[in-house]
């Protein structure tokens, strides 16, 4: 299967780094949102990483305005036709995925993957909307997406060998290390990561320590680069919650009950980083 053209549905904070790292190893990127606002600040953010990469002499002035000329942006969805692979990296609901996922069945030839960059939402479910289940497959990018290895290939009860290969041989080739996850909710990282996350959300809930506290023990603790709710914060806690509560109903099991404090924050707007405040407040 030879991928030239590369299409990302999303242009936000992992749309824009996806988009990136895709463009960075030689490809033609499509990169699309709902409005030009959006592909136009994704295109911004991309242009200031790539400024700072040959500031730093991480990269050359030529490769730089080289990734920049193979990314094309798009409002349109009908520009996926010229797509030879896509992923999808809209925001955590699973009506929104569908939505796209039935759209781009339509557009997209027969022998089109389409991937999602969900990181919780079952891939079978994703699958079901289109009648392509064989070619649709969880790429689960890790944020900041140029700068973090990880790519979890989630494989879905109808992928077919040909569509995991070709997911499995794309993350080397965007020089990510790929793992291998089965299609459970949550899939590894997130049924791992997000319960902790709202366990310590829990801490600060039930008075237990101060949000710097929690976030210290795990830092100095557990040798963990960033404490849990600070790592929230950088998620984003309406995606965190979004997770919680496909863990919580894909396992009905209470000890992946979200903490009320979480759903606090999120109903009052407060989800982290993006608004400027979260557990902890930003300018």
């Amino acid at each position: 299967m030879e991928i030239r053209t590369f299409g990302v549905v999303g242009a936000g904070q992992m749309g824009s780094g996806i988009a990136q790292v895709a463009a960075m190893s030689g490809l033609q990127v499509i990169m699309n949102d709902i409005k030009d606002e959006f592909v136009g600040r994704g295109l911004k953010n991309i242009t200031k990483i790539l400024e700072k990469n040959v500031e730093k002499g991480k990269m050359s002035a030529e490769d730089r305005d080289g990734t920049l000329g193979r990314l094309k942006t798009s409002v349109n969805l009908d520009d996926f036709a010229a797509a030879d692979f896509v992923v999808e990296a809209a925001s955590e609901n699973e009506e929104i995925k569908f939505g796209v996922f039935r759209r781009l069945d339509s557009l997209c030839r027969p022998e089109v993957v389409l991937a999602s960059n969900t990181s919780s939402i079952p891939i079978g479910r994703i699958a079901a909307q289109t009648k392509r289940p064989e070619k649709v497959i969880g790429m689960h990018f890790m944020n900041p997406v140029p700068v973090m290895k990880l790519v979890e290939v989630i494989r879905g009860i109808a992928t077919s060998d040909e569509t995991f290969q070709a997911t499995w041989d794309l993350s080397i080739k965007f020089g990510k290390t790929p793992a291998l996850a089965n299609d459970y909710p949550g899939f590894i990282s997130n049924r791992i990561l997000m319960p902790m996350i709202n366990e310590a959300v829990y801490c600060l809930y039930h008075g237990v320590g101060t949000r710097e506290d929690i976030d210290t023990v795990m830092r100095l603790g557990m040798n963990h680069p960033m404490g849990p709710l600070a790592l929230a914060d950088l998620i984003g806690l309406d995606t965190c919650l979004a997770i919680m509560e496909v863990l919580y109903s894909g396992f009905c099991d209470s000890k992946y009950r979200p903490c009320p404090l979480l759903r606090r924050y999120v109903e009052a707007g407060w989800l982290g980083r993006k608004t400027g405040r979260g557990f902890y407040e930003y300018k």
